[in-house]
């Protein structure tokens, strides 16, 4: 029990006098202590990016992946307990496979994040449970178009034109709002998710860490896939050049 809480923070059921739920602060709190992930939606596409911070030197690059894809044109990167995303990201992709077969139709990405919010959301409402220690994007382009939604631990769940969750996610955001994201290709996306995530790495000034990135539009035929290697080792090299500049 801490100080702060006085008893009210033992359960997400028990509200405190001035009507808040610690166990949910504490959950964003968890967030905050993790990697920062952006999201990006331009108007050909959307494009995932995580700071992925490496807490050992004996662990094998690209594992224990951040961005995981949901269905064939539906990514989801996560920011948070590994563990709860990983959970998270598996419930996504049943709900997925249940809108295919009862619509007999792709699911839209905002029926996913709708879907994805109510879950979460009531793991805020029973004292045997606790709420879940992660903020999730997940972005698509579907018959609607680009999509990009944030769900966080409390389960209210916003659509963004740029979204940016985690540790640095301040700095981020601030990058982001300079950016035109209507008029940017997702090929510009990417170089300007990469400095981004180079810019609040630096700010932070911590551990090493892998830029993971994953895109979805024209230049993937609607598919959610990895962004190519040689693109993200160029977008990796002009963000360590604006760091330098920038400095």
């Amino acid at each position: 029990m801490t100080s702060i809480g006085t008893g009210y923070d033992l359960s997400a059921s028990t509200y405190s006098p001035d009507g808040r739920i610690f166990q949910v602060e504490y959950a964003n709190k968890a967030v905050e202590n993790s990697g920062t992930a952006i999201g990006l939606r331009v108007k050909d596409g959307i494009v995932l990016a995580v700071e992925k911070l490496v807490h050992s030197k004996l662990l094998v690059p690209g594992a224990n992946r951040r961005i995981q894809t949901i269905d064939r044109h539906i990514g989801l990167a996560t920011s948070g307990l590994l563990a709860d995303g990983r959970h998270l990201a598996n419930l996504a992709r049943h709900e997925a496979s249940n809108f295919r077969e009862q619509y007999r139709a792709p699911p839209t990405v905002k029926n996913l994040a709708e879907r994805i919010g109510q879950y979460v959301q009531v793991y805020t409402l029973y004292s045997s449970v606790r709420p879940f220690g992660i903020s999730t994007i997940i972005g698509s382009v579907d018959k609607d178009g680009p999509g990009l939604f944030v769900i966080e631990p409390s389960g209210v769940f916003y659509g963004y034109h740029g979204a940016a969750v985690g540790k640095g996610r301040q700095l981020a955001k601030n990058e982001l709002e300079k950016l035109k994201l209507p008029e940017l290709t997702t090929r510009e996306a990417v170089f300007e998710a990469a400095r981004i995530i180079y810019l609040v790495h630096d700010d932070a000034k911590e551990k090493e860490f892998e830029l993971e990135m994953s895109w979805i539009g024209d230049e993937t035929n609607g598919r959610h896939v990895p962004v190519p290697k040689d693109l993200l080792d160029e977008a990796e090299q002009k963000a360590k050049e604006a760091l330098e500049n920038f400095e």
